[in-house]
């Protein structure tokens, strides 16, 4: 019985006549769309943070809101 590819496997590489190699950049470049992700680390970072303090990024905002209008009222009330 023959095994796959013993027809060919001893053969050397084809070598394009009409189309030049491809840089190694450019073939690169292929292989690394996942910048289409954008926001991911983002997302996984806020995750994260979520996880470890049990707050989002908003209710942080928030804290810092509550604490500047508490300054506010303190130094407009005396």
């Amino acid at each position: 019985m023959k095994k796959n590819y013993d027809d060919i496997i001893g053969l050397p590489h084809h070598v394009s006549r009409t189309h030049p190699q491809m840089s190694m950049h450019d073939r690169a470049a292929q292989f690394s769309p996942f910048a289409a992700l954008t926001g991911y680390e983002e997302a996984v970072q806020e995750t994260v943070k979520e996880d470890i303090s049990g707050k989002t990024d908003t209710e942080y905002m928030h804290d810092e809101e509550d604490r500047a209008y508490a300054l506010y009222s303190q130094e407009h009330t005396d």
